[in-house]
């Protein structure tokens, strides 16, 4: 039985221990075939042109079609193999081709233009108002040569996209560096630990009979950077994550590994593709189902964000200089040194290390602190579960309410060998009343991370960053797994403007700094003891620490990925580009060998081209919505349970069932407000 094949049922899971690279091929043809056939069967002038009829012919098979695929797809970011990824990229530009050819069928189209408005419900509306769109930014107005080529477009886009992932991720994992006892002074115990083990299990140990073995994977890199006393090991992997995929890598076949020529060629193809739309750029394909008008708004929010946080970034850059002058004898720091004199200025100012606050936050209590949480907030329950599963480490989970189900979804916290880097929540399957049965399908969310994992025989101990970042994801999560939304074309995150999803992740991540919150998900490793209320007070002190810092680099990303998409001519230098937003942005000075738009994920391979703005844009919207939470708060327990049901019914339940700006203001009760992220972030004064 191939376990792709499985037929849907209202809660059917994909069997992902079963699923084999030899599974791939047959099952794409047979949903493939399947998919067509559905979809000459709705173009027909035998089916009806109405939403339901529509509906039954071809989401049906399409659907089915898509959980598959998609869990093929899953497996290749969370469990890459070079069979599987042979596979996967065999049956790539098939999946794509179909797809791209659903987009932009004109029969297709003309069916969805000859249904009725006033048939719908509100909720198919805002659906049918998102396919005409689509159809239109898919390609369904062109003819002849010009939708041939863009079609031929997206299976390129496709492919290289891929590949660009393919790159960073086999770069990242080609690096490896044995270092000694004394090259890890300063480290932590547990990264000390995790580096031992993987030493260990090394066969080819460049001779040596005692190490650590250091890799790129964040885990590792990061407490380096932050710890590490020794400036030339700290140099040695800055420059190796700097260049990792480009024109200057180091390693045997680095050249393999460049994605030089795949940004160019991605640039170019995406301008064309645009073009033969009739929009100037890609920036104003991608900005067409968002929230932003235009990108001269964007671009205008950027730099008046900028405005307002370089002083506060100048200064959190004269105050590391001094103190790496006079405290650290650094009179001319590198670029590998910053984040190391951050870590040592952040402890003399607040009296904590990092690395001491990490022994509180073990992973299964972290995780019963946040499940408390969302328990509360939202009146539900998250139980553990069992399902098949791709790794052993990976945890399945229902959320019910009442003893009815809800959601379930899979957790995948450690980062391993064959696992693409960062965090991210994918939907497994959308909530759906199915026209075929008539019962209601249940979401399911995967949820992934990359904590290193317990060593020594001691949990997964998580940075206050992890926790953050576990909690952003379950925003996310939450947001895709509690909607009451039927329709499956705006249910949970579908249909949610781009710039408008990040706002659930990023307002979940504000309850990583509510005590009674810590207070419930902190325990030392060793004594078992409660995290002391002055350690998180020291922590709330450091809470806005450099944050002026931090609002430039993301303004600097923002900025370079719109220009770079905004401009009027084809191709665009993007080492040169970068070089002059950061003229603009730039605090932390960056070496000339730095290639960081060679392992920029987001823009190239994850679906942000034009849109990586979106963060910051949607942390104005997040902000103002917990800033509802802490003005409730001085009203009492009443006040605030009560704007918890209204989060809960105006942002997370409603989906993209219709404008997030709409949703906004139903919870917020006007539009949004700059002011709460800025004194969120301690720069409002």
């Amino acid at each position: 039985m191939n376990p792709l094949l499985v037929r849907p049922t209202p809660n059917t899971l994909i069997d992902f221990a079963a699923i084999r690279p030899e599974h791939i091929a047959p099952a794409v043809d047979e949903l493939l075939n399947a998919s067509q056939a559905a979809l000459d069967k709705a173009c027909s002038s035998a089916t009806p042109a109405t939403w339901q009829n529509l509906s039954l012919t071809l989401d049906v098979a399409t659907e089915r079609f898509g959980v598959a695929w998609g869990s093929v797809s899953h497996l290749n970011g969370v469990a890459d193999t070079p069979e599987l990824r042979a596979a996967y990229n065999e049956a790539l530009p098939k999946v794509t081709q179909f797809f791209t050819l659903l987009g932009s069928d004109e029969r297709l189209y003309a069916k969805y233009k000859a249904i009725d408005p006033t048939s719908l419900t509100p909720e198919q509306t805002q659906a049918h108002k998102n396919a005409l769109r689509s159809f239109q930014l898919g390609g369904a107005d062109l003819v002849g040569t010009a939708k041939e080529r863009y079609a031929e477009i997206d299976e390129l886009l496709s492919a290289l996209s891929q590949k660009f992932s393919e790159n960073v991720l086999d770069s990242t994992e080609a690096f490896s560096y044995m270092a000694s006892e004394q090259e890890m002074a300063g480290m932590p115990d547990d990264v000390k630990l995790a580096a031992k083990a993987r030493f260990e299990l090394l066969a080819d140990k460049g001779g040596k009979t005692t190490g650590y073995a250091l890799t790129l994977k964040a885990p590792c890199y990061m407490p380096v950077m932050q710890f590490a006393n020794n400036s030339a090991l700290r140099e040695k992997l800055y420059k190796a994550y700097a260049t990792r995929a480009s024109d200057v890598s180091d390693g045997a076949d680095a050249q393999l590994r460049d994605n030089s020529a795949i940004i160019t060629e991605l640039l170019t193809l995406k301008h064309e593709q645009a073009q033969l739309l009739g929009f100037r750029h890609h920036a104003e394909v991608s900005l067409a189902p968002k929230m932003a008008n235009s990108s001269e708004e964007v671009i205008a929010f950027l730099k008046d964000l900028a405005s307002r946080a370089k002083p506060y970034a100048l200064k959190d850059m004269a105050e590391m200089r001094e103190f790496a002058k006079q405290e650290l004898g650094l009179a001319d720091p590198q670029p590998w040194d910053w984040t190391f004199i951050s870590e040592r200025l952040k402890e003399a100012r607040y009296a904590y290390s990092e690395s001491n606050v990490k022994n509180y936050f073990q992973l299964p209590k972290v995780l019963d602190g946040l499940f408390a949480k969302i328990e509360s907030l939202f009146d539900v329950q998250i139980v553990l579960d069992a399902a098949p599963t791709w790794n052993e480490k990976v945890q399945f989970y229902r959320i019910t309410q009442n003893d009815q189900l809800l959601a379930q979804f899979y957790l995948d916290t450690a980062a391993r060998d064959g696992k693409r880097g960062g965090a991210w929540m994918d939907d497994a399957r959308g909530r759906w009343l199915r026209v075929d049965t008539h019962e209601l399908q249940t979401p399911v969310a995967h949820l992934v991370c990359n904590f290193a994992d317990g060593a020594g025989g001691k949990p997964a101990l998580l940075t206050h960053d992890d926790v953050m970042t576990l909690f952003h994801e379950f925003g996310h999560g939450l947001h895709h797994m509690l909607t009451r939304v039927n329709e499956r074309d705006v249910a949970g995150i579908s249909g949610v403007e781009w710039d408008a999803v990040e706002l659930p992740s990023q307002f979940m991540e504000n309850f990583c700094w509510e005590w009674d919150v810590v207070q419930g998900m902190a325990a030392h490793v060793d004594s078992g003891q409660a995290m002391p209320a002055a350690l998180f007070q020291k922590m709330l002190a450091a809470k806005n620490y450099q944050s002026g810092l931090a609002t430039m680099r993301q303004v600097e990303f923002s900025l370079f990925d719109m220009l770079l998409h905004s401009k009027n001519t084809a191709v665009q230098e993007p080492m040169a580009l970068l070089a002059e937003v950061r003229k603009d942005t730039a605090v932390l000075p960056v070496p000339a060998y730095s290639r960081t738009p060679h392992s920029f994920s987001h823009i190239f391979a994850g679906g942000y081209a034009a849109g990586y703005y979106s963060y910051k844009w949607a942390e104005v919207l997040s902000a103002d919505c917990y800033a509802a939470f802490e003005e409730a708060s001085l009203l009492g327990i009443e006040a605030l349970q009560s704007t918890g049901k209204r989060y809960l019914t105006e942002i997370l339940q409603m989906g993209g069932s219709r404008p997030a700006i709409d949703s906004f203001t139903a919870f917020r009760g006007r539009t949004p407000q700059i002011d709460a992220l800025m004194r969120h972030q301690g720069m409002n004064s």
